[in-house]
């Protein structure tokens, strides 16, 4: 099996696994944001992003070479990604205490994982919906960071292009798919692929809020002591 240098460590790997793919089977991780093991790599969000040589590169793209020297966990690269998420938090409305998602939110998670601990930019406050109409699901956009994971699910898995994204640049912005722009008014289904990979908390399933406790949520650090 051919190796590459992760940050000093040798990471084994197989034709076709990407940079990411590999550091992920050796048990490491380099913090992303649109990536998603069941879909096509996108490379969007840009937190994955680490340097060969003089290069940064997105490493959920990026196949895995013989010889490569990666390096991921270094203070200028961890800077730039503490950059891009200080940009999503002031780009929408993220109010982690009282988010449902909570301890699950993969954003609030990487904020976490690289010490974000202030937004540092002014806030945009955007005037984004909050649509309930679905019986099962809220949508809440003001959370939306534009990774694309449930529009490619909707279209390339449960084929029902639930979601879309409309305007361009910074008025960006996810849309529902029907005239009315209701999530009640598709066919939206729990069984989607769509309802199951929003890593923030946009996309909510009704009536289980809050039941998982704290210290159990995917993203809760150990207890002390453990």
């Amino acid at each position: 099996m051919s190796s590459f240098k992760f940050d000093g460590r040798e990471i084994p790997f197989v034709d076709g696994q990407t940079i990411l793919q590999a550091v992920q089977a050796a048990g490491q991780d380099i913090p992303h944001l649109c990536y998603h093991p069941e879909f096509k790599p996108h490379g969007s969000c840009k937190l994955c992003s680490v340097r060969i040589g003089e290069r940064m590169i997105a490493s959920c793209t990026t196949p895995a070479a013989a010889g490569m020297n990666v390096e991921s966990d270094t203070p200028d690269i961890n800077d730039q990604r503490r950059t891009l998420l200080q940009m999503l938090f002031v780009e929408g409305n993220h109010f982690c205490p009282s988010c449902e998602k909570s301890g699950a939110c993969r954003l609030q998670a990487s904020a976490y994982e690289l010490q974000m601990m202030s937004p540092h930019y002014d806030h945009f406050f955007p005037d984004r919906p909050v649509d309930a109409s679905h019986e099962d699901f809220l949508l809440d956009t003001n959370r939306c960071i534009l990774c694309s994971l449930c529009v490619r699910a909707s279209r390339d898995v449960d084929g029902k292009n639930v979601f879309a994204f409309s305007g361009r640049g910074i008025h960006t912005h996810l849309i529902v798919n029907a005239r009315s722009g209701r999530l009640g008014d598709t066919d939206f289904a729990a069984a989607d692929k769509a309802a199951q990979v929003c890593p923030v908390g946009c996309i909510l399933r009704k009536r289980v809020g809050f039941a998982v406790p704290i210290g159990q949520r995917p993203f809760d650090p150990p207890p002390q002591g453990e």
